[in-house]
């Protein structure tokens, strides 16, 4: 069993074909056969099953070897970057995972800070919701996230976290008389009102605010893109709490208030484990906290 033979079972569980797996690693399809045969014989278990209809699916015991060939790949890759760092030289993949919001504002000012240092890093984004990440991160197909997450949920899932800033969130409302010539807008007030909320680690900050102001939250539509609830706020369909990060343009006669009680959402580093951390996953959370983590810093 070698290094090879690790990644590319790592690769067609990721892409669920023995041909693209091949042509990542620039292997014909026969010679990956081989050795993921020749993987499975050394082992004495069977590691995948093709099916017709379902293509390429792991068996149980794949499934759990997979996590396990993950760790490896990962503690091999932190064993590259020492060696390297040594050199004085700094190498590595980042594989990182965040919500589209964090991707959109944040990643962008935290990859070009370390590319600037060390070139020779490279990144692999996975985007994707709350739930997603926080699989990848106990299943180890990311290294690094930036994520909306309690300590209960990272304890049951396996993967620890960092706090990074608390970011600020808004109401967010067509112009009308009730909340005209207001410069704070009392939660009180949307007792009842038919509010649209955003998934994807809007939702608990907004029930904990609702709770926290005695008022009655009434979920009108859930939606997945911010710009969707912008839209619909501005035909008049319902009110939003959003972060502020995200309202640097705002559709015509709607507006946008802080509220009473404040209200933030936590956003939050995470990694399966800080002291199997990489040299290059340390380096991104130690970029992320230099350019985040200041007390009162506004990301607006």
């Amino acid at each position: 069993m070698n290094n090879s033979q690790l990644q590319l079972f790592v690769k067609i569980a990721e892409t669920g074909s023995f041909t693209r797996a091949g042509q990542e690693m620039n292997m014909t399809q026969p010679a990956v056969s081989r050795a993921i045969s020749a993987l499975e014989n050394e082992l004495d278990v069977s590691l995948i099953i093709r099916d017709r209809r379902n293509g390429i699916v792991l068996t149980d015991v794949g499934q759990r070897i997979l996590v396990i060939f993950r760790r490896i790949l990962q503690q091999y890759d932190k064993v590259q970057q020492v060696v390297a760092a040594e050199k004085g030289l700094e190498i590595g993949t980042i594989r990182i995972g965040s919500f589209p919001m964090s991707s959109a504002h944040l990643l962008p000012k935290i990859i070009r800070s370390i590319r600037d240092r060390y070139p020779q890093i490279e990144f692999e984004l996975h985007e994707g919701n709350i739930m997603e990440i926080q699989q990848w991160l106990s299943s180890r197909v990311i290294d690094v996230a930036l994520i909306i997450a309690t300590e209960q949920e990272a304890a049951e899932l396996n993967y620890e976290t960092m706090p990074l800033y608390n970011e600020e969130m808004l109401a967010v409302f067509r112009e009308n008389e009730t909340f005209a010539d207001q410069d704070i807008l009392h939660v009180k007030k949307l007792s009842g009102e038919s509010m649209i909320i955003c998934n994807g680690g809007y939702e608990m900050p907004i029930v904990d605010l609702f709770a926290r102001a005695e008022a009655e939250l009434s979920i009108g539509f859930i939606v997945h893109n911010v710009n969707t609830c912008l839209n619909m706020i501005e035909q008049g369909l319902g009110t939003a709490i959003l972060p502020a990060i995200s309202l640097s343009w705002l559709p015509p006669g709607v507006r946008a208030l802080p509220t009473e009680p404040k209200a933030y959402r936590p956003v939050e580093l995470a990694v399966p484990s800080f002291s199997e951390a990489s040299p290059a996953s340390r380096l991104f959370v130690e970029t992320a906290l230099q350019l985040f983590a200041r007390p009162n810093k506004r990301l607006v």
